[in-house]
């Protein structure tokens, strides 16, 4: 604990004496990272949460991520640091959008991206996140999928899955929408030799130039594993500074000056210790919408 600052002690000490499990996403900062029990991707950390033992569930993430953790654990206090840190992407369908797609394609069942509130989970079919959207659209026992809410993550998927009809919702990442193709070529013209690692939920100007194409974790295991000595991230800031530090043999560089997400940042080493001190705050969700949107959690988890 040498390394630890008196705060980040304090935290370790609070987690132990009240039995609490930390997961924290990729995008938070560093030293909240640090003192938690996992660092995940959204679709490891529904994982972590369904098969807690521990009392306290602390999502350091934004708010949909803590209702994931409530759906797959209801019986469990699910914390959130942040409350006030949402997804844009999220608030950008409801569940009147989505009743209103399955009206005008009643063949279709609904995949809902993780991304996304637990009431817009109750009404689609099958949850998915980045790393699981391929697979889980290959095996969906339909010819149509209404895909909700990310068009990027909906057309990549719609593109590797020809062989399906794909209704997509125009929801997008303002973070991960701002990159434009001129940022990645400008990127690869100064860094001939990088290989590059883009997430989903970039445009398909910018996905087309990636080596990679995939999850955080996905992007993290292929900078660790590459033979290349530059690595290009398209994906969140946190990311690049999270290799810089893992790897520093290689040269990690970030593609644009605005892949930061700010709610992400919200999550702060202040905010996880009040959380763990007062214990707050606590999902909660009404038992309607918890029992109809655990089932296509549930699905997704299981796939």
């Amino acid at each position: 604990m040498e390394n630890f600052n008196e705060l980040q002690r304090e935290v370790l000490r609070l987690k132990k004496e009240k039995n609490a499990l930390v997961l924290a996403h990729y995008y938070v900062p560093l030293e909240v990272q640090d003192v938690a029990d996992a660092v995940c991707d959204s679709f490891a950390m529904a994982q972590k949460a369904a098969k807690a033992e521990n009392d306290i569930i602390v999502i350091c993430g934004v708010r949909f991520m803590g209702e994931s953790a409530k759906l797959l654990s209801p019986d469990k206090t699910v914390l959130l640091p942040s409350p006030d840190a949402g997804c844009p992407m999220a608030d950008m369908v409801t569940p009147e959008d989505v009743l209103r797609l399955r009206s005008e394609h009643p063949r279709a069942k609904v995949m809902c991206y993780v991304n996304s509130s637990a009431a817009v989970k109750a009404v689609s079919d099958v949850c998915c996140t980045s790393s699981s959207a391929l697979r889980i659209a290959k095996n969906l026992d339909c010819e149509e999928i209404i895909f909700v809410p990310d068009k990027h993550l909906g057309s990549f998927v719609a593109r590797h899955v020809p062989e399906k009809t794909f209704w997509l919702h125009p929801g997008f990442c303002p973070t991960h929408h701002k990159i434009s193709e001129a940022d990645v070529l400008a990127a690869k013209k100064a860094h001939p030799d990088a290989e590059f690692a883009v997430h989903p939920e970039c445009g398909e100007d910018v996905v087309k130039y990636g080596d990679l194409v995939g999850s955080t974790a996905e992007i993290l295991n292929f900078a660790r594993k590459t033979d290349a000595p530059e690595i290009l991230i398209g994906t969140e800031s946190e990311i690049v500074l999270r290799l810089r530090r893992e790897l520093p043999e290689k040269k990690i560089y970030g593609v644009g000056s605005s892949f930061v997400c700010p709610n992400m940042k919200k999550v702060t080493l202040e905010a996880l210790y009040e959380c763990l001190r007062d214990e707050k705050t606590k999902v909660e969700l009404p038992g309607d919408v918890l029992s109809a949107a655990r089932v296509s959690l549930d699905r997704m988890v299981n796939s």
